[in-house]
């Protein structure tokens, strides 16, 4: 089964596919920067979160 992505999914992807796997990708959306993912993960675990 194939994920249905927005097209904003489809671009973190893209780019977060380029990183290397130890960079934390801070996505900017409006007004805003989120994580996804295992990036979400790290960062909390660093920010102890």
């Amino acid at each position: 089964m194939s994920e249905n992505l927005t097209p904003m999914m489809k671009q973190y992807r893209k780019i977060r596919s380029k990183l290397p796997n130890e960079t934390i990708l801070f996505f900017r959306l409006g007004d805003f920067y989120e994580m996804f993912y295992d990036d979400a993960v790290e960062a909390s675990r660093i920010l102890d979160i």
